[in-house]
């Protein structure tokens, strides 16, 4: 029986930590998606994303989503990845945490994005996922860097950074949501990481590896 993996790889690819689950979203998954999303991300008219998706009007979000979703999908080549993983926390979807690159078997150089649905901040969740990615970045994909940014303004997401190890790497000035915005870009190398102290379970990693043209 043909299973969703035998066409499209990443499919069968399953990450877990002690609380969460991170698998790329199917579409199944595409309307809890949306109903995290409306549930609410942040508070009004203070978007965090360069791109302020969330602000769309409640009857649009859905389709700019899973347009989105579809779109990573089939222009993921190995020269140009985009892996978003939705979040699962005992049972619900809370999250999304992507992780993707840009000839990455030159550069072995990944960048990260998320976002957490309100109800599941403040707990350590955004934390966790992160440091999910990165050691599958670090011990599964072969990288040697890792990239991300938030605005100036963004305590949370730039404590998350800090705890983790990334180390700043930058201030820069750009136009998010047709507003300009100071920007802190950090990074992360194997070294700087500071590692949690559970183990990262990993399933299905060898055959989006060769999908995505990565010998580690």
């Amino acid at each position: 029986m043909t299973s969703p993996a035998d066409y499209w790889p990443p499919f069968g690819l399953t990450l877990t930590t002690p609380r969460l689950t991170l698998r790329p979203v199917r579409d199944e998954d595409i309307p809890a998606a949306i109903g995290a999303a409306l549930s609410g991300v942040h508070e009004p008219g203070r978007s965090p994303f360069s791109t302020p998706w969330t602000d769309a009007p409640p009857h649009e979000l859905g389709t700019n989503m899973a347009q989105w979703y579809w779109r990573c999908r089939s222009s993921m080549t190995p020269g140009d990845w985009t892996l978003l993983l939705g979040i699962w926390h005992d049972g619900d979807f809370v999250g999304c945490q992507d992780v993707a690159a840009k000839d990455f078997s030159t550069l072995k150089t990944v960048s990260t994005g998320s976002w957490l649905r309100q109800s599941a901040q403040g707990r350590g969740l955004g934390t966790e996922m992160r440091a999910a990615v990165a050691l599958y970045a670090f011990d599964y994909l072969g990288a040697e860097l890792a990239e991300s940014e938030a605005a100036v303004w963004n305590q949370q997401s730039l404590g998350v950074s800090r705890s983790l190890g990334y180390e700043p790497n930058g201030v820069t000035r750009a136009v998010w949501g047709g507003q300009p915005q100071e920007v802190q870009k950090v990074r992360l190398t194997p070294a700087t990481f500071k590692r949690p102290d559970w183990n990262l379970q990993v399933k299905g990693h060898e055959p989006t590896a060769k999908y995505l043209g990565i010998q580690k």
